[in-house]
């Protein structure tokens, strides 16, 4: 940590910078497989859930995995990424068994915590949230395997364990479809049978995990101390608050949509999810999750950071933003292949979610200044706000115009807090755009714009091949585009 009135300088290391660089790409050949399985696993999840479930229990189902992701932020996702974040300091000062210790311990009292103030506020969680008690006693349940989860996970993100990362994640994937649909073929249980799918499924995988990131040898009772916790808390809570502010902006519509319309359209409104932030963020966190433990790395030497994080900015709006303007054209084709026809009405809001999830998934890179400062209160706060606008948005859009109003409170929510944190910059972290990378991509959009009007009715073209063929002109003009800029900004330079 920086002593108290001492000011971090940070400076450029361009070779320590290539290093690096070279390394993250390395990271993301290893994570990729995990990350290509896990959309491929969130592509056929949907369908296959759908095929097999009436809209009523989908809609069920999402309001379960909600109400679950919700307990989890409070309780036990935030542990983890402190976990990952003060990993590296834990291992410079060799004090890695204490540090393991006591991050098992805070998870095991925020679960003890967690089941006294359900069970006190039982009632109150039943008709708020619409949950049953016997939904509530599974999700309650399922939770103990899934902290587990998120915290071994970012263990072996700490330790670049990332092909042990790969393989648990994969086999998890594969494990959780299987057993859903041997479940609910045999024994009917409906919405019920994915969540006890996915506690066994989940429970293997952290014995797995456990002999993975080794942590049996690290752990110890420790003896708790404020200096220990400290820092833990003051990151971690603020983490679990910004959290909880995101789950608001993209979670919340489904409690307030069911409390309007009922399970039906929150079945619209899950699948209309399923098929893009899961979908989507998938993939896009294949550049996060190896670049960030190493951009923590370097940010700890004292090495500037900020050309990196300004290249994989680059990298994640030129992966991004052409898949999900695609997906937004295509939206009835898009849906239609990932869901059954009972879910066809979901298309109209994919667009909103899909753009929704592009803003989010930048905002990674506008606040990571504040998870390096250890700053993550101004993430809250500024995700607090567009929380907060997004419930209102939800409540007063909804009973005006359906499905359309919880897309458009959640675009509008995900993009004010991309644009608060784009503007409220930490000194010495401004994040510097990559010019020459969006002046390629305006002039490749030309082209994939033009080349889809002259494909869009043509029906004997399948859409899928259609979608194929304009990432192809964009990344193809792009391609050429960004060599010629390249040249000229090099004869400015000079």
């Amino acid at each position: 940590m920086n002593p108290k009135g001492m000011i971090m300088e940070f400076v450029e290391n361009k070779e320590e910078e290539k290093i690096q660089l070279k390394a993250i790409f390395k990271d993301m050949l290893k994570y990729s497989p995990s990350k290509i399985c896990g959309t491929v696993g969130n592509a056929i999840i949907v369908p296959v859930y759908t095929s097999l479930l009436q809209p009523q229990e989908y809609g069920l189902y999402s309001l379960s995995i909600a109400f679950l992701s919700f307990l989890c932020i409070i309780f036990s996702d935030w542990v983890g990424l402190s976990g990952l974040r003060f990993f590296r300091q834990a291992q410079m000062a060799q004090e890695l068994p204490k540090y393991l210790s006591v991050l098992v311990s805070i998870l095991g009292m925020n679960l003890v915590a967690m089941f006294l103030v359900t069970f006190l506020f039982r009632h109150n969680i039943y008709s708020f949230f619409k949950i049953s008690p016997v939904y509530l006693l599974c999700i309650l349940i399922l939770i103990i395997p899934v902290a587990i989860r998120a915290l071994l996970f970012q263990l072996l993100r700490a330790q670049l364990k990332s092909i042990a990362f790969t393989f648990s994640t994969i086999l998890n994937q594969i494990m959780t479809i299987g057993l859903s649909i041997f479940i609910i073929k045999v024994f009917h249980l409906g919405a019920m049978s994915l969540l006890l799918a996915m506690g066994i499924s989940i429970t293997i995988t952290d014995i797995i995990l456990i002999y993975q990131s080794n942590i049996l040898k690290y752990f110890n009772m420790p003896k708790i101390k404020f200096k220990v916790l400290l820092p833990i808390f003051l990151y971690g809570i603020p983490l679990a608050a910004t959290s909880l502010s995101s789950w608001i902006i993209n979670q919340s519509n489904k409690f307030i949509m069911n409390g309007i319309s009922g399970f039906k359209e929150v079945g619209y409104v899950g699948v209309a999810y399923g098929v893009t932030l899961p979908l989507l963020m998938t993939i896009f966190s294949i550049i996060t999750v190896a670049a960030i433990p190493r951009i923590i790395r370097m940010y700890e030497a004292r090495i500037d950071v900020r050309p990196i994080i300004s290249r994989f900015t680059g990298y994640y709006i030129l992966i991004s933003l052409p898949v999900v303007l695609i997906m937004s054209l295509y939206s009835q084709d898009f849906v239609a292949m990932l869901s059954n026809s009972k879910f066809h009405e979901a298309y109209r809001i994919i667009p909103y979610f899909a753009f929704g999830t592009f803003f989010m998934g930048l905002a990674d890179y506008t606040t990571l200044q504040y998870h390096l400062a250890n700053k993550t209160y101004i993430e809250f706060i500024i995700k607090l706000i567009s929380g907060i606008v997004g419930i209102v948005l939800n409540i007063v859009l909804i009973p005006k115009f359906g499905l359309e109003g919880v897309g458009i409170a959640t675009l509008s929510a995900n993009f004010l807090y991309f644009f608060l944190s784009a503007i409220i910059v930490l000194p010495g972290l401004g994040l510097r755009y990559p010019q020459k990378t969006f002046l390629s991509m305006l002039l490749a959009f030309v082209p994939m714009w033009l080349a889809y009007d002259l494909i869009k009715d043509v029906t004997i073209v399948l859409p899928l091949l259609q979608m194929i063929a304009l990432l192809v002109v964009f990344y193809s003009v792009y391609a050429f585009a960004n060599r010629k800029l390249t040249r000229v900004f090099e004869k400015i330079e000079k």
